[in-house]
């Protein structure tokens, strides 16, 4: 199993479209960020965890799953790189191999010693963007295919279909 941990403040500092969301509305950045890893987990299968900093916020931690990705935000006193350097220890086995999405350089070199294989914010991006054109060219086949056979979809049920295949109700 591949497991892919997510420094969630990190990306967003480093996304050019994430940076300049997050100016204008910080958790609508966060929620983007969320997204886009639920479409990264439907398409490569791996387990995605997004961990943000709490760490200058009071009270414990806090966990929750959006669209199939598991968010964490770190207790009080507790950063992002923290929790995610325990979070690769603890999941660590034969069977899983750890990847950890930062542009931190000393957090890479830390997961790096634990066997974790790490994935800067750009690689992340990259691989991401071409996720998306997979998708698009996926539905878009799909679309000519149904529109071939006479299966026509109404906007709204294309729109139902989508938030199914994320994981979301």
């Amino acid at each position: 199993m591949d497991v892919l941990l997510v420094d969630g403040y990190n990306i967003i500092g480093a996304w050019p479209e994430l940076r300049s969301l997050k100016e204008r509305d910080f958790s609508k950045a966060r929620e983007l960020l969320i997204e886009k890893m639920a479409e990264y987990q439907a398409y490569t299968g791996y387990r995605v965890i997004v961990v943000f900093d709490a760490h200058l916020s009071h009270g414990i931690e806090k966990r929750h799953s959006q669209y199939r990705v598991e968010v964490i935000y770190t207790r009080e006193n507790e950063t992002a790189d923290e929790r995610i350097e325990k979070m690769a220890r603890e999941l660590k086995g034969i069977r899983t191999q750890i990847h950890v999405a930062t542009s931190d350089y000393t957090e890479q070199w830390a997961i790096f010693g634990q066997g974790a294989l790490r994935k800067s914010a750009r690689e992340l991006y990259n691989e991401m963007q071409g996720i998306e054109k997979g998708i698009e060219k996926s539905v878009n086949t799909e679309n000519r295919r149904n529109r071939s056979a006479g299966l026509h979809l109404s906007e709204e049920i294309s729109e139902i279909f989508e938030k199914w295949r994320r994981g979301g109700k």
